[in-house]
């Protein structure tokens, strides 16, 4: 895997978290294994590399690569507006989210908690769901650029839906940061589309 796929599995798994958000916040549905895919990548402190912090493969990635495709082709027809603005939202809340030590160090305190959780009730488990989506609330929902998640109103307002959509919203953070890491930047979005496009397709067909 080159370096560009590997800020490309990371930047996939923002824009997965984001069509994740969305299909919650419009359809009531989600995929459980993409669900725990991204819960799980909160957990993993010590990664290998990047495919171990979403449980050594991207399979359940790909809304995220679909979706980030879409974004760098500008094709009007297959664009996905919503998601695109989440992951969006989502890389520029993780900035943020780096200059606050403070907030840094409770989600770090609140994640091992949830570990715990985790060991007792197991990963896509409503309590743990509902822990993520409270860390997400308690901190980046404080910062006055705050995620606006559109949808039916008939979804949005279930409880179990608005954990899950705050808890996807916390994963897309942890990947827009580990994004970051690798190198990525935003700049790469605007001025380099035709070159993570490139490395992308091959993501999509594995």
């Amino acid at each position: 895997m080159t370096p560009i796929q590997e800020q490309l599995v990371a930047l996939g798994a923002v824009f997965s978290a984001a069509a994740l958000a969305d299909r919650i916040a419009r359809t009531g549905q989600v995929n459980e294994g993409a669900l725990g895919c991204l819960l799980g990548s909160l957990l993993v402190r010590d990664p290998q590399n990047t495919l171990d912090v979403y449980g050594g493969d991207d399979l359940n990635l790909r809304d995220g690569y679909r979706a980030l495709a879409s974004a760098l082709e500008r094709d009007p027809n297959s664009l996905q507006r919503e998601p695109l603005r989440y992951a969006l939202a989502l890389l520029g809340l993780e900035r943020k989210l780096a200059k606050r030590d403070d907030m840094l160090e409770t989600i770090g305190t609140r994640l091992d908690q949830i570990q715990l959780q985790v060991q007792h009730f197991g990963l896509v488990h409503d309590n743990v769901i509902a822990a993520c989506g409270g860390l997400y609330q308690d901190t980046l929902s404080t910062f006055r650029q705050r995620i606006q998640v559109h949808g039916d109103m008939r979804f949005l307002q279930q409880s179990s839906n608005a954990s899950k959509i705050r808890a996807l919203l916390l994963a897309g953070i942890r990947s827009a940061r580990l994004w970051r890491q690798l190198g990525g930047h935003r700049w790469q979005l605007v001025f380099s589309r035709r070159k993570l496009l490139a490395e992308l397709y091959p993501l999509l067909r594995n």
